[in-house]
């Protein structure tokens, strides 16, 4: 296994959500098949996985215009969300990265900055029982540009109060990463970490 190693000058931790907390990105992409499907949209996979990190509004905005389509944006969020938060049990958490965040919990000030809505987000912190750990929680529904923006993380570096390049960020996907280099901030990717 890969240690997840912190930094002497971090002072702050800031993670991504999906993928990173909670292993959910199975259970995000049956969400979307099925979401797609029911409405006779084109399934695929690799399309839908690349663009992990993205809100969803935007993912579905971005599938009608490469594909053609003309998905429902509200009616294929909720039928997203609804089939997504009937599968709670099979939520489970990204163990290497929950250990930190339990570790760190009442050492460092810790933030969560994920491109998912707040709802999802809640949902998954609060099925992990790990939601209480963080001093900040930003959203998609926060109204901050989205990754690879940076924006995301800066706020969140801000909420905590410190300064960006003492901050690490836990992310799975390339445009966090992007958004974390970008922020000038320690970035760690999760997906070289065996678990």
């Amino acid at each position: 296994m890969t240690e997840i190693f912190i930094p002497g000058h971090i002072k702050g931790l800031i993670f991504d959500c999906d993928g990173t907390l909670v292993d959910s990105m199975p259970v995000h992409m049956m969400a979307w098949e099925h979401s797609v499907k029911l409405q006779g949209g084109v399934w695929d996979f690799q399309y839908f996985f690349s663009k992990k990190g993205m809100p969803d509004k935007e993912i579905i905005e971005s599938y009608n215009a490469d594909f053609g389509a003309s998905l429902d944006l509200p009616r294929t969020m909720h039928c997203k969300d609804e089939y997504f938060r009937s599968r709670r049990d099979q939520l489970k958490p990204v163990r290497p990265v929950v250990e930190i965040a339990h570790r760190y919990k009442n050492l460092l000030p810790m933030a969560v900055a994920s491109g998912s809505t707040k709802a999802n987000v809640d949902f998954q912190l609060e099925t992990l029982g790990i939601k209480n750990y963080f001093n900040v929680i930003l959203t998609a529904d926060d109204g901050i540009a989205p990754k690879p923006s940076p924006d995301i993380f800066l706020k969140a570096a801000s909420r905590l109060g410190i300064a960006p390049g003492l901050c690490q960020v836990f992310e799975d996907g390339e445009l966090g990463l992007e958004a974390a280099h970008r922020a000038g901030m320690h970035a760690t990717d999760v997906r070289l970490i065996t678990y």
